[in-house]
């Protein structure tokens, strides 16, 4: 894959998470996509992903806005960074009460391609910065 594809997959990516179509981001893994999750586990495979994201539905709603991809040359890796926009809708075991509160969190994200499909989701964000904003938003 080319760099501009690989940019072009990382795009539609993005485009479908916020569109929250679980279908369309799932159809741009690999079916062995390897899931790293800030500050937590690493999940092997898209049915793993798609929990996931069921998962995440109901804790949060998120936009990714403001994004940047860079890749290397040979479009076989790409980093992204942008700032998601969220909601904190019901609260998750171990974190602070969820209340509706808004947060706008800079987020760094790591992916392989293989094959046309991502075959690798690393994201990197500060936790202590959600928490704040989390907290003030109270």
């Amino acid at each position: 894959m080319s760099a501009e594809q690989t940019q072009a997959l990382i795009r539609a990516y993005y485009d479908a998470f916020n569109r929250e179509d679980v279908a369309a981001v799932l159809d741009l893994l690999a079916e062995d996509v390897v899931h790293d999750i800030n500050q937590g586990g690493q999940e092997i495979g898209r049915p793993q992903f798609a929990a996931f994201l069921k998962r995440m539905e109901g804790f949060y709603r998120e936009e990714s806005k403001d994004l940047v991809i860079m890749t290397t040359p040979d479009g076989a890796r790409a980093a992204a960074e942008f700032v998601v926009h969220g909601a904190y809708l019901k609260t998750e075991q171990g974190l602070p009460p969820a209340k509706g509160q808004t947060y706008a969190l800079p987020v760094g994200a790591f992916f392989e391609v293989r094959d046309g499909k991502i075959a690798r989701v690393t994201n990197y964000y500060n936790l202590p910065l959600w928490t704040k904003q989390i907290n003030a938003a109270s």
